[in-house]
């Protein structure tokens, strides 16, 4: 259920995300909130689709190469964001293990802000981020950081994800 925030001109209401607070299910709702308004339906203007604004590689890495079957169906857009984000925790695991706890360049990095950066940006350019100690900032076509997902998206409950690099969706 979305809240409605009344607005000094009542023809214009703005909806705010769910609050879910810092679970996983806040996490993923937060993320495809910032993603697409949380619209399964949309497709952007570089071609991402979906509620978490997927490219068709990663769509082909899981399979699915129907994008209008995707678009069509939100269980298995869940299903990929899931198997994605376990391929991530598995490929970051290091740098889970390594970072969690320490300042980056001003970030406090949560195992949360990693996975959320990974979705970003990809994986290599989280890791990069890294170990360059924040100076080397990967940004979407946007303009939006890996260090602004990082710090977005900090603290919330991932430990349901499980570490998988092949995770698949079924």
């Amino acid at each position: 259920s979305q809240v409605v925030i009344k607005t000094l001109y009542p023809e214009t209401k703005k909806v705010a995300p769910p609050f879910t607070g810092k679970s996983f299910t806040g996490f993923k709702e937060a993320l495809g909130y910032k993603e697409s308004r949380g619209n399964y339906f949309i497709t952007n203007q570089l071609g991402y689709l979906g509620k978490y604004q997927f490219g068709r590689g990663t769509l082909r890495a899981f399979g699915i190469h129907d994008t209008e079957k995707f678009l069509n169906d939100p269980a298995l857009q869940e299903k990929v964001f899931l198997a994605y984000m376990s391929r991530n925790k598995a490929i970051l695991r290091k740098e889970i293990q390594h970072y969690v706890g320490k300042t980056v360049n001003g970030v406090l990095i949560t195992e949360s802000g990693i996975l959320a950066a990974a979705h970003l940006g990809g994986a290599g350019n989280v890791k990069k981020f890294l170990r360059s100690s924040g100076k080397n900032i990967f940004r979407d076509a946007n303009g939006t950081s890996i260090r602004f997902y990082l710090k977005k998206f900090a603290g919330y409950d991932v430990s349901f994800i499980k570490a998988n690099r092949r995770a698949k969706v079924i």
